[in-house]
């Protein structure tokens, strides 16, 4: 008797802790699940339902497809779509291979390894507006220095900013500018594989890029796959850049015309908040099909530690 009232003495103790963490739990998670729920939840929300309105002085009307309608029939939508599905399709790859690269560099790197980490950092902290003028100024034709140094070694360089077939080629290479975040992400994945199986591939095969290829690579799939994820939502979703670029008409010849920049003007610069949202709507919708058919093709080439294959 006296142990079984000891045990169920146990057994209570336990549980009440059990309770008093899932409290503390729930009292720290609270704030940030609010916070949540007031500028992430609720905004989707309303924009799902501007998207079926028409948004006036007077007030809100039904507007039923009307919105959905007018997207299909606008050529800025098709226009900036193409863009923008052009624009994620090169510069996410080049930004890995990059960043990728320089996470290499960083990891052999012993010496000054946190002062490099530093710099790459650097241009990330520096505003997007900033950042795109100062690269305006740099390959503006006559008065930027690429040009002039790409002239001195005998090359024709580009109208940056005013030839449609490079304005946004110029656009990627500004998108470029701030790597520290996918560096580092990078070389985090990069420190967590183990020496000794480095050092177990260098020693079967003295080609470099053979256990770079079959053993560091499929380590750090996981790694690849959350920045390919991230780049791929942000190259949709770039604006400043473009807008610094190219105004709200996208100049030259709407080559730098992207899918952010449609939405504010339309929401900003014609009012027209309804077809602002049913833009808004179909940019998430088309994320959300990219990202989720990512996840499901992951399956195939990303390893995790642990999971049997």
């Amino acid at each position: 008797m006296a142990a079984d009232s000891a045990s169920g003495q146990a057994l209570r103790r336990r549980r009440g802790a059990s309770r008093a963490e899932a409290r503390a739990g729930f009292l720290f998670a609270g704030p940030w699940m609010v916070a949540l729920a007031l500028f992430t939840l609720v905004p989707l929300v309303l924009t799902f339902a501007l998207a079926f309105a028409k948004v006036q002085i007077a007030g809100i009307q039904w507007a039923g497809t009307a919105n959905y309608e007018a997207l299909w029939a606008d050529p800025a939508f098709w226009t900036s779509a193409r863009n923008s599905l052009l624009f994620a399709a090169v510069s996410v790859p080049i930004k890995l291979a990059l960043a990728l690269g320089l996470a290499l560099l960083l990891s052999r790197a012993s010496a000054l390894a946190g002062f490099y980490r530093t710099v790459l950092y650097l241009p990330f902290l520096m505003p997007l507006v900033a950042g795109s003028i100062v690269w305006t100024l740099l390959l503006t034709p006559g008065a930027g220095p690429v040009n002039a140094i790409l002239g001195g070694l005998g090359l024709d360089p580009p109208d940056w900013l005013r030839d449609p077939r490079a304005a946004l080629w110029t656009l990627v290479i500004i998108s470029l500018w701030p790597l520290g975040v996918e560096t580092l992400v990078f070389l985090g994945g990069l420190q967590a594989v183990p020496k000794d199986v480095t050092e177990a591939a260098s020693l079967d095969s003295p080609v470099a890029w053979h256990g770079l290829l079959w053993i560091t690579l499929p380590l750090i799939t996981p790694v690849i796959l959350f920045n390919l994820v991230i780049g791929i939502i942000a190259s949709f979703q770039i604006f400043i850049q473009a807008l610094v670029i190219g105004g709200t008409t996208g100049t030259p010849a709407e080559s730098t015309l992207m899918y952010m920049v449609v939405i504010y003007r339309a929401a900003f610069r014609y009012y027209n908040l309804g077809y602002a949202a049913a833009l808004a709507t179909v940019l998430f919708a088309g994320v959300l099909l990219v990202t989720l058919l990512i996840f499901r093709t992951a399956r195939s080439w990303v390893h995790y530690e642990g999971r049997a294959q």
